[in-house]
């Protein structure tokens, strides 16, 4: 049986229980009683469900939803505007001369709570490039960001996949890769992006879009509101590596 399945049952199990406690102890919603013995009844009951509803949560698939190349000038402000209706938090793995000529967008990810990291300045595979290069190339990108939000980056996703595992202990980063990609930036049909990332979503999986194309912010905001129906709860790549 799977994990999920036997959750479900232990939860209903757990309810069942509070039915029949409360039937022990005479509380009942369906008598009359005072109102001081109503507002207690309700009260048990509120706190029930509470701590059922919180089991839950604790215990949804997490999912963390990642966006490369940004920010972009027009597309990363309506990308935002739909997480924040949809109360989800994202990571953003932002090209440093990107970042410099949007300040305002930068400085609002870092405000609404969302995990900034590193993609290089020039968008450049790291290891074509000479050590020194290749450290210019993120120093420069933690230099513009931490101008802006005041915060030196952890965690950086390099372009094309491609990493130097000595620069991870010398600059003290940490890279972050991906488990699902959708090739996002090679077609405009946003029903082809999608459907190649919620048939294949599973619990752990770090999807990597871009926020640099419409057509990407369009999908990115149909697959929260797929998978969160599915039951999953996006969280940022740092939370994920560190479970």
């Amino acid at each position: 049986m799977k994990k999920k399945e036997l959750h479900v049952i232990s939860v209903l199990c757990f309810m069942f229980l509070v039915v029949c406690l409360m039937n022990l102890l005479g509380i009942s919603l369906n008598q009359k009683k005072d109102a001081d013995g109503d507002k207690r009844a309700a009260g048990d009951v509120k706190e029930a469900l509470e701590c059922v509803n919180s089991s839950i949560e604790e215990d949804a698939p997490k999912i963390a939803l990642t966006f490369d190349d940004g920010p972009s000038s027009q597309c990363t402000g309506r990308l935002l505007d739909g997480l924040q209706k949809r109360d989800v938090k994202a990571t953003f793995f932002l090209i440093g001369k990107n970042a410099k000529e949007n300040p305002e967008l930068v400085k609002r990810l870092d405000e609404e709570g969302h995990l900034i990291g590193n993609h290089t300045y020039n968008h450049v595979e790291i290891t074509r490039l000479s050590d020194e290069e290749a450290k210019k190339e993120l120093m420069d990108t933690d230099e513009v960001i931490c101008s802006i939000t005041g915060k030196h980056v952890e965690y950086m996703r390099p372009p094309f996949g491609v990493w130097q595992d000595d620069l991870e202990k010398e600059l003290n980063v940490m890279p972050v890769l991906w488990s699902i990609d959708p090739l996002d930036w090679t077609t405009k049909n946003v029903d082809e992006i999608v459907n190649k990332v919620v048939t294949k979503a599973e619990e752990n999986d770090i999807i990597l879009l871009h926020d640099c194309y419409d057509s990407s912010v369009d999908a990115a905001l149909r697959i929260v509101d797929i998978l969160k129906k599915k039951g999953f709860e996006f969280v940022t790549a740092d939370e994920m590596i560190m479970d």
